[in-house]
């Protein structure tokens, strides 16, 4: 019997992450595009310098609520009318509102690019803003809040904010408003933050696919290109303060189960040399199913389905004045709640007095560098990125580099840059649990005087 011959595997393709071209319009609006072949499927993210510290104050949730009429209708076109037209362009269109800015994002085949973009443009050049959408959205925005509050994860999200941050920063207060904040606004508030801060000359649009045969500079000047507003210097970036002295709130739920843990502090964001290692670092302490957290409070004791360690940049500045959350995330039965941070104080005071192995180390830049091109494998990813690049004020070739530099991280730099970002007695931690259950065993720990706040 005669076999074929044994396949071989060929020579690996060297992959790096996408680099853009950048360009300005005649009216301003910066442009990143990147030729993606095979990606049939186009991604556009536009970053609209709209940050939520702007919002007025007593407003919070205004930015959230433009965000979505801008996605929702035009004066032209009802919102009915709009969602048919989109899907007939087989798009789909999002937007949202964080503390950098407002992002809209549109995924369409290349095909129906230009269609799909003179709606976005024309939603940006002539947005409903109809007392009676603003109304729907802020009805839609008041019942979402309930549920959000109900939700342990999302109040322990809150609550964290809240303890970190002065009370005068807008980060100390949710993303999206509150029940008091958002009742308040109305048509003419939406309208009055839009004319305030909505202008081509401030905004950046990224555009990622197979652009064989478009001729995207004359899509753009017949779409986004015919977008006209002011031109304005970009709003100075507040430095970022927070209180980080270790201690314990527990938001009371009387009779839950469980207990959602989250823990965390400030830190570096990715303007700082030490981001990669801290990236490194971090992944090691929590990042997978292997991560040290995990093999401690999961496949040892059992106390959960699995706790994450994880940074997310909150907002960058040009200088560098930005900071991003470093925190540990997750959920526990009641009765073990005590036992659980214990032993996650153990893993991190074991962590600082022993370090990191070389083989944690090699296991974490596999997995993270080498997951890469799969992770970007879609447009919409890569423009996902580079968007985030742009409104955290980093090089085009940002995530290029940092590829590079997680690659060349070594195992005591990893090590150092981990433990300097999750000190053990500089830890604000939020428990959203049975009060009555966890505060004695909580106390006995001695990690922060704890204290009681209604669920």
């Amino acid at each position: 019997m005669e076999f074929h011959p044994r396949p071989r595997p060929g020579t690996a393709k060297p992959w790096a992450f996408p680099a853009p071209a950048r360009g300005t319009l005649d009216n301003g609006l910066t442009v990143l595009r990147c030729h993606r072949p095979g990606q049939q499927v186009v991604a556009v993210e536009i970053f609209l310098a709209a940050p939520l510290e702007a919002e007025p104050q007593g407003l919070d949730g205004v930015a959230t609520i433009m965000a979505r009429a801008l996605s929702e209708g035009t004066d032209k076109h009802s919102a009915e009318e709009f969602a048919a037209e989109l899907e007939r362009c087989g798009a789909t269109l999002d937007a949202h509102a964080d503390h950098p800015g407002v992002r809209i994002s549109l995924e369409v085949p290349v095909s129906r690019l230009t269609k799909a973009l003179g709606l976005v443009a024309e939603a940006l050049r002539a947005p409903a803003f109809a007392d009676s959408e603003v109304e729907r959205l802020v009805r839609n925005r008041l019942d979402e809040i309930p549920h959000e509050i109900a939700n342990p994860s999302r109040r322990a999200a809150m609550q964290l904010s809240k303890e970190l941050f002065p009370a005068d920063s807008r980060m100390s207060r949710p993303r999206q408003g509150s029940e008091e904040t958002v009742a308040r606004i109305d048509a003419s508030a939406v309208r009055a933050f839009y004319e305030a801060h909505i202008r081509p000359a401030t905004a950046t649009a990224v555009v990622v696919g197979d652009l064989t045969g478009v001729d995207l500079d004359a899509v753009l000047a017949d779409t986004l290109g015919a977008w006209t507003g002011d031109l304005a210097e970009p709003r100075p970036v507040p430095p970022v303060t927070a209180d980080d002295t270790g201690r314990v709130v527990i938001v009371d739920r009387p009779g839950a189960v469980q207990t959602q843990l989250l823990i965390g502090r400030i830190g570096a964001d990715r303007h700082d040399r030490v981001w990669p290692a801290q990236v490194l670092g971090t992944y090691c302490l929590g990042g997978t199913l292997t991560s040290r957290l995990d093999k401690v409070l999961r496949e040892e004791k059992g106390y959960t389905y699995g706790v994450r360690a994880f940074g997310q940049v909150l907002r960058s500045g040009p200088e560098g004045n930005g900071a991003a959350m470093l925190a540990i995330s997750g959920s526990v039965d009641t009765p073990n709640t005590g036992p659980a941070l214990e032993d996650l104080w153990k893993v991190l005071r074991t962590l600082a007095a022993e370090g990191l192995t070389d083989a944690e180390r090699e296991t974490a830049v596999q997995n993270l560098v080498g997951v890469a091109p799969l992770k970007y494998e879609t447009a919409a990813s890569v423009a996902g990125t580079l968007a985030d690049q742009v409104e955290q004020h980093l090089p085009d070739d940002y995530q290029a580099q940092m590829y590079a530099r997680l690659a060349e991280t070594g195992t005591v730099e990893a090590t150092a840059a981990v433990v300097s970002a999750f000190p053990t007695d500089r830890l604000v931690t939020v428990l959203v649990g049975d009060a009555a259950q966890i505060k004695e065993p909580v106390e006995a720990l001695g990690i922060g005087e704890v204290t009681v706040v209604t669920g």
